[in-house]
């Protein structure tokens, strides 16, 4: 079998990495050093050789501790390591091949790059996702991500991670220590155990880098004073301050290499009340320590991640928790950053005041909180992941909008579906009208002329649709069985319910609730297309359905008039009902389909995510013409929202629509809507009760932009007038002048509300 070539973007990247610290040669050494521990160990077990392998990595890679900093903890990653994404480095043991090529060509000498050769030859054969590559990808069904030729595309990844982090408070290192003896011992546990006194010399490396950095400044000399007195004590002690805790905590996600981070007013905010009300630190000071997390965070980097959760159901100490989510709110509000995905959890019991503040954040241009309705949400998390009310309410959303258990569950999204393509399958016997290539795999696809009812053809299109379901279930199955053949996940797994207590890693029957996410692409386009369909064709007998097919084929050229009529035909969005149903019943036969094939297949949930991370841009540039109205090659539409300028009828019923999807059949989805300034402010109360009445009918998260009219154009020709101007791309803000045009150009189809 020929080798499936994976040397390409494995993620969308959108904001400047900072290069990393060390020398070329310096990187280069590591990472032979890396490929060396992982040759020897090869007959060990998994978790054996990953310890090992990580002691390569910690604390070398950790960076200097940098002049504004008040907490420790940089880290660099290289082409080649240890990982849990792709956001940041890879998955398990890792080789990102583009970036082995691009780090060659820095080389000075021939030997050098030779021996750089050598290192890609060894990571073709052992790097886990192209392992998992080798088993699922084919040259008609299955790309890798990003790959957007085919209908559907899957990864590898162990996305969404959001560890216990309050047990990690609760107990401190030596506490996990004492934990992890007080069970029977296996390779596992022994590798757990040597992870904990790793993690004791990462913190070391700190106190010696912040030693590093004493200067004239007194000011400065006592932040540093601070961070090295508080290191030393949760070396050996479990944490006691605010500041001891937070700096425990990212220590901590640094060395798991997570990229989403939780709940963290439950985690920290009972340290800050304590320390509030003791006369420890004051409000300026714990905003302070907030902000340079804020900034440890953005200068990670991450594109889509980052998630800093607060608010909602299932907090103990209520009081606590909003002190810290007000503190957070005026962090978020300042900094102005693209990471933290700072997030709000509501429902009806949340302070009017922190409401308000939230309004005022999102109103500045922060694009910041994303607001998640937890009268909504937590039901349907109860429902859609089949766990009891309590442990719903500790769902958190991360990436571009899937849900996950804090600390219980797994729910990466492996697997992708472009809804569009597969109807163009469905029109074109199996073909790809965009590469002539037959994607149908066994399926018989019948000619058009055989369908005499709409329900036939939408029939076919739901065969056609069941045989990707099935692909998808077994390709995110089988992700994670091969992630747990090559690794345990070690430092996720210590705190992840229950690895410890059963003694297993997080894939190996270890974690409580493992789950997954199918990102699904398109959604409007086909279901706005279905509709035009049934009016034109089976309805007002207008056109044939071969008719409608061929101007598709031709990009309509030489058909505008039928483009005309398919674009003036009702869409959604507009609050129209029959539309909007065209639009629930699709999204409810895809939903169904996946999370039915996710539990006959023993997974404990399995649902799909209507998002979108600029990949209905780059998914859109290799669908053809739909028929929708839209376009060759043009941007699919936004996740559950309208295609950009379809939603011609105002805010009010953009958001009806947007209510209309029962939210228990789906694992997260993605809201956007733009404003202007003057709306915002001038219109305030109006905009409130708009809010308010979307959440109140069923509406489950929101997330908005504020910008003025003109001001995007603007900026795409005067990219230097606009260093600073943040937007929703869809689960995540950008820098504008950052992304892409064709991206650009999306955000712009938008309909921007005043």
């Amino acid at each position: 079998m020929a080798r499936i070539n994976i040397d390409g973007e494995q993620n969308v990247e959108v904001s400047i990495k900072i290069p990393c610290e060390k020398s070329y040669s310096e990187q280069l050494e590591i990472m032979e050093a890396y490929t060396k521990v992982h040759k020897e160990n090869r007959s060990k077990h998994k978790a054996i050789r990953e310890v090992e392998c990580l002691k390569v990595l910690f604390p070398r890679l950790f960076r200097s501790v940098e002049s504004d900093d008040l907490i420790a903890g940089r880290l660099d990653f290289l082409p080649i390591g240890f990982g849990s994404v792709t956001s940041i480095g890879g998955v398990g043991h890792y080789c990102v091949f583009h970036k082995l090529r691009a780090f060659k060509k820095h080389l000075k000498t021939d030997q050098e790059r030779t021996r750089v050769d050598a290192l890609y030859d060894y990571w073709q054969e052992h790097d886990v996702k192209s392992i998992y590559c080798q088993d699922v990808l084919n040259e008609d069904t299955t790309g890798r991500f990003i790959d957007c030729k085919y209908p559907f595309m899957a990864t590898a990844r162990l996305s969404g991670m959001m560890l216990d982090y309050k047990k990690l408070v609760t107990l401190g290192i030596n506490g996990l220590i004492d934990l992890i003896q007080s069970y029977p011992t296996n390779e596992f546990m022994q590798a757990s155990l040597e992870c904990m006194h790793l993690f004791k010399s990462v913190i070391r490396r700190q106190i010696e880098l912040g030693d590093q950095c004493y200067t004239k400044d007194k000011a400065r000399n006592c932040d540093l004073d601070l961070m090295k007195s508080d290191l030393e004590y949760i070396l050996e002690h479990k944490p006691a301050t605010f500041h001891q805790a937070l700096q425990l905590f990212w220590l901590y996600a640094l060395c798991a290499g997570c990229i989403n981070y939780g709940r963290m007013d439950i985690v920290l905010g009972p340290f800050l009340k304590n320390d509030i009300d003791s006369g420890l630190i004051d409000e300026n000071q714990a905003y302070r320590y907030l902000k340079s997390l804020w900034k440890m965070i953005e200068n990670r980097r991450t594109t889509v991640n980052g998630r800093i959760i607060v608010g909602g159901k299932g907090r103990e100490n209520v009081e606590a928790c909003d002190l810290f989510t007000r503190i957070c709110l005026k962090v978020c509000k300042d900094t102005r950053y693209v990471e933290p995905q700072f997030t709000l959890r509501f429902d009806s019991n949340t302070p009017k005041d922190i409401m308000d503040m939230a309004y005022e954040c999102i109103a500045s241009g922060a694009t910041y909180p994303t607001l998640y309705n937890d009268d909504v949400n937590v039901d349907a998390v109860q429902y859609g992941m089949r766990v009891d009310r309590k442990i719903a309410e500790q769902y958190v959303p991360f990436g571009c909008g899937e849900y996950v258990i804090q600390g219980k569950s797994v729910g990466t999204p492996n697997t992708l579906l472009n809804l569009t393509k597969i109807l163009q399958l469905a029109l074109n016997s199996g073909y790809d009208p965009m590469d002539h290539i037959y994607k149908a795999g066994p399926v018989k696809v019948l000619p058009l002329s055989s369908f005499r009812t709409f329900e036939e053809l939408y029939d076919q299109y739901k065969v056609l649709l069941d045989y990707y379901f099935d692909l998808s279930v077994y390709c995110q199955k089988h992700s994670y069985e091969v992630m747990n053949q090559e690794v345990s996940f070690l430092f996720n797994s210590i705190l992840m319910d229950d690895c410890l207590g059963r003694q297993k890693a997080i894939l190996d029957g270890g974690v409580e609730i493992l789950g997954g996410t199918n990102e699904t692409y398109g959604n409007i386009n086909t279901s706005d297309a279905l509709y035009a369909i049934k009016t034109l064709v089976y309805d007002q007998k207008k056109y044939s359905l071969e008719e409608l097919n061929v101007a598709a084929l031709h990009n309509y050229e030489g058909y505008e008039r039928l483009r005309k009529e398919i674009l003036a035909l009702p869409k959604y969005g507009n609050d129209i009902e029959n539309v909007d149903e065209f639009a629930n019943d699709l999204y409810e036969y895809v939903a169904k389909g996946i999370r039915n094939r996710g539990i006959q297949h023993g997974m404990d949930y399995y649902l799909i995510v209507i998002s979108n991370n600029q990949t209905n841009t780059d998914w859109g540039h290799q669908t053809d013409a739909s028929l929708d109205g839209r376009l060759k090659g043009v941007y699919l539409n936004p996740a559950n929202n309208p295609q950009g300028y379809a939603a011609n009828s105002g805010p009010t019923a953009v958001l009806n629509s947007l209510s209309k999807f029962n939210v228990k059949y789906h694992g997260g989805s993605v809201q956007n809507i733009k404003f202007t300034p003057r709306m915002m402010y001038e219109d305030k109360e109006k905009v409130k009760i708009l809010f308010d009445t979307y959440f109140k009918k069923g509406g489950c998260q929101l997330m908005v932009t504020v910008v003025d009219h003109g001001q995007l154009e603007d900026a795409q020709k005067h990219p230097e007038k606009y260093p600073d101007l943040i937007v929703r791309v869809a689960g995540y803000s950008a820098v504008f002048v950052n992304l892409t045009k064709d991206v650009q150009d999306e955000l712009l189809s938008r309909t921007l509300y005043d």
